[in-house]
């Protein structure tokens, strides 16, 4: 049920795009096309997750704010969960989300969907939480940047039925995080803003905020090659 509810909701979402807004996506072709996978995104709006989804064509799975949960009536819920959302606690270690992920990217074609900076930031990215560096070091699979640009004006996630403006979703090549062990403090707060960086070289400067510096520095604890088996 689930994967139907994913892909018919997907498939709606490309409609009113292409009848109501001017839609691009850029670096499709950047996208595995199997294994499993971490997506990272900058997060601008309530429909970033719908956006997101249908631009990579592949059954997401997303850790989101178990306020939304909260909020919503019992089908409001049941379609969370179909859709592919997991409820997570911010502002703590949500260990039994962290235990759901790892789960769940065991799976051959898993495709894992955070947004690191854990709240909607619009026009300009924030500070990220820490988390993604344990859970993708932990995992050991491929990391794929997107940077969604023009969504900010999406306020309310009914604009999904009727989008609006220029919407620009720019898919980067995946990488590896490459740690071994545990980090250190300030090791761990260096990997985060390389992965943020790697999201923000996809957006224009204006975008990019707190990780203007990070888009324009040499990279050390991530690489788009392979990881060593030595």
């Amino acid at each position: 049920m689930a994967f139907f509810v994913h892909r018919f909701a997907n498939r709606a979402l490309r409609v009113t795009l292409a009848l109501f807004s001017d839609f691009k996506i850029e670096g499709q072709e950047n996208i595995p096309a199997d294994g499993p996978l971490i997506v990272v995104a900058n997060h601008q709006s309530n429909v970033d997750p719908a956006i997101l989804a249908t631009s990579i064509r592949r059954n997401a799975r997303f850790l989101s704010k178990d306020t939304i949960f909260n909020n919503v009536t019992p089908a409001g819920r049941w379609f969370l969960r179909a859709y592919g959302a997991y409820p997570l606690r911010r502002g703590e270690m949500d260990l039994k989300a962290l235990r759901w992920a790892l789960t769940e990217l065991k799976r051959p074609t898993a495709t894992l969907v955070l947004f690191p900076e854990g709240t909607r930031n619009p026009g300009s990215m924030k500070s990220a939480h820490s988390g993604i560096v344990p859970l993708a070091a932990r995992a050991g699979i491929p990391i794929l940047p997107v940077g969604m640009e023009g969504v900010e004006g999406m306020r309310s996630v009914l604009r999904i039925f009727k989008p609006k403006g220029s919407i620009r979703v720019r898919i980067g090549r995946p990488f590896h995080l490459n740690v071994q062990g545990k980090l250190s403090r300030n090791d761990t707060e260096a990997a985060v803003s390389e992965i943020m960086g790697r999201i923000a070289v996809l957006l224009p400067e204006s975008y990019r905020g707190d990780y203007k510096e990070a888009a324009e520095a040499t990279f050390v604890f991530t690489s788009t090659n392979e990881p060593s088996d030595d």
